[in-house]
């Protein structure tokens, strides 16, 4: 069982995510911005990291580079809906500043959940 933090500043796919990956047997904390998530992990240290790219505060990329610094051996997955912006793609640069996997919203719980599982147990991105 794993320790999974996600952060997204919607309430409900954090409840969303946060159900579906209790029903695979993985402890979740959420947290609605950066910071807070931060403060979560403190608490609480996660093993993977879920975490939105584009948030009030705090945001993801934000998050990802403060998370490298305080805990290098977690893992991290973005996501977002909000795929290209006037900085490029975000989950691109979200893979350069350390996340494993990206996901673009909207997914599937149970694309979501392989993603998890893959990561957690180290498979090689494809």
């Amino acid at each position: 069982m794993s320790n999974i933090l996600v952060i997204d500043d919607d309430k409900a796919i954090c409840l969303l995510l946060q159900q579906g990956l209790e029903a695979q047997g993985h402890r979740v904390t959420v947290a609605h911005d950066g910071k807070k998530g931060l403060a979560a992990h403190k608490v609480t240290p996660a093993d993977l990291l879920i975490t939105d790219l584009i948030m009030p505060g705090m945001e993801g990329i934000e998050t990802i580079i403060e998370m490298r610094r305080r805990s290098p051996g977690v893992k991290i997955i973005a996501m977002s809906g909000g795929g290209m912006g006037k900085g490029g793609d975000y989950l691109q640069i979200a893979e350069k500043f350390g996340a494993q996997r990206i996901i673009a919203k909207p997914f599937t719980i149970r694309k979501l959940a392989q993603l998890v599982t893959d990561v957690l147990d180290g498979a090689p991105a494809g």
